[in-house]
């Protein structure tokens, strides 16, 4: 990456005496670099949520942050919200591979970052943006028909299954199954009907678990102990 682009900090953690390890996350992906006086005047620039100018130096995976610059005033979010910002920002530092270029992504991250800085409804924007990384990254499917490529029936249970999508379930009291009416709700973003916001939760929980692996997220430990 050379010249100057658009970037947030995802997650920063000292290194040596005055210096941090930052990823950050620009149009072009996530890298990750040293930040050096970020104990000092330069540690502004290792806020989450604050949008920034940078140039990186080095070809190696671990970059040196030449210039981190802030174009706007810092998203502030605060109780659940930072929470969810903090969520947000660990999916990305989990699942982005290094360099790999998402500019959508980026886009969608600033847009739901203001959203979360304006207290819109929480669940309906973090789901969205799950689902959205999900299919930027490749690991998407359909809401609109099961695995065999029929639609959703309204009255049956279905599964998810990572490398299917939906499928159609024989028995109705397994754990994890989900109603065909609510995968339909939730296909049209009806977040006001019974039943979606749950079925988006659990739904996207399945559809994660296999990128994030056994580790759990900080994040989420968060909400449990606020």
């Amino acid at each position: 990456m050379s010249g100057l682009t658009a970037a947030y900090v995802l997650h920063a953690k000292p290194y040596r005496e005055t210096s941090a390890i930052v990823d950050l996350f620009t149009p072009d992906g996530r890298s990750r670099a040293v930040l050096r006086g970020a104990r000092g005047s330069k540690g502004s620039a290792a806020r989450p949520f604050q949008p920034l100018e940078i140039e990186l130096a080095g070809r190696s995976e671990l970059k040196t942050l030449r210039r981190a610059e802030s174009t706007a005033p810092a998203h502030w979010l605060q109780g659940d919200y930072l929470f969810s910002g903090l969520y947000l920002n660990e999916l990305l530092v989990r699942l982005l591979p290094l360099e790999e270029p998402h500019p959508p992504l980026f886009a969608d991250y600033q847009l739901t970052l203001s959203a979360l800085a304006c207290s819109q409804s929480l669940e309906p924007l973090l789901r969205g943006f799950e689902w959205r990384l999900l299919d930027e990254l490749g690991y998407g499917f359909s809401l609109d028909c099961d695995a065999a490529g029929h639609a959703l029936e309204p009255s049956a249970f279905y599964r998810f299954n990572q490398d299917h999508g939906l499928e159609l379930a024989c028995e109705v009291f397994a754990p994890g199954l989900l109603l065909g009416r609510d995968l339909q709700a939730l296909s049209r973003a009806e977040w006001h009907t019974p039943g979606v916001l749950t079925t988006a939760k659990r739904l996207m929980r399945q559809a994660l678990a296999p990128h994030l692996g056994s580790r759990p997220l900080l994040s989420r430990e968060l909400f449990r102990t606020r």
